[in-house]
């Protein structure tokens, strides 16, 4: 902690008032509660529509699982929010959401098969890896019965599903609003709430990366 202390101290200097004030300000209510995983998200859009979701929930981390397809979102459409919210690639196999699994996450996907448990209904006791499958065929079989649960959306017209961005927004907030008004310590903790800092300190920084990669030389 000391550390990762000193090297946010030494970041800081190269930020203004203004964007110090926000880093420290939005950094509490930081929470990685919540792991959206996108499955081989192809439309760029829908890739930075759900960055941008992410990021105005506080969760600021999703993984990208990659088969077919490289997840890179519309800058146009994230309106800065890549700045802020990490992305974790890893390839599409059953072993990436294993490893998800083992960081301490319970599996959910997004999915009405497996008598999927209602949003409005599902109470959230533990951190989750909430699964979002592709645009058009939605979470693969094999990441379906690999999951602890299925978490659907209420549908209520002749349409049977929400575009997958649109998805992802509705049950970020509605799982946000769930751990507000919970008593869980649902937060980060202390020292990833810093490491968060400086990740968001270097890339607010022009040239941020390599004034951060000088300083550990120097300090080493």
């Amino acid at each position: 902690m000391k550390d990762l202390q000193e090297t946010y101290d030494y970041l800081k200097q190269f930020l203004t008032e203004e964007r110090l004030a926000k880093i420290e300000h939005y950094s509490l209510e930081s929470s990685d509660f919540v792991l959206p995983v996108l499955e081989d998200i192809y439309q760029f859009r829908n890739a930075a529509a759900i960055v941008r979701s992410v990021e105005a929930c506080a969760f600021h981390k999703v993984v990208a699982l990659e088969k077919d397809n490289i997840f890179d979102p519309n800058l146009t459409v994230t309106k800065g929010a890549q700045t802020w919210v990490e992305v974790e690639k890893m390839p599409a196999e059953l072993s990436s959401i294993q490893s998800i699994k083992e960081r301490g996450y319970k599996i959910l996907a997004v999915s009405p098969e497996h008598n999927a448990t209602m949003l409005p209904d599902y109470e959230i006791k533990e951190p989750i890896a909430l699964v979002f499958g592709t645009e058009w065929q939605g979470v693969s079989e094999e990441i379906l019965n690999f999951a602890d649960e299925t978490l659907a959306i209420p549908m209520y017209g002749f349409t049977k599903s929400f575009n997958v961005s649109v998805a992802a927004a509705i049950c970020m907030y509605e799982l946000k609003q769930k751990l507000i008004h919970s008593n869980i310590p649902y937060k980060l903790s202390d020292e990833k709430r810093l490491k968060m800092k400086i990740r968001w300190a270097v890339n607010s920084i022009r040239s941020g990366e390599e004034i951060y990669k000088r300083f550990l030389e120097n300090r080493n």
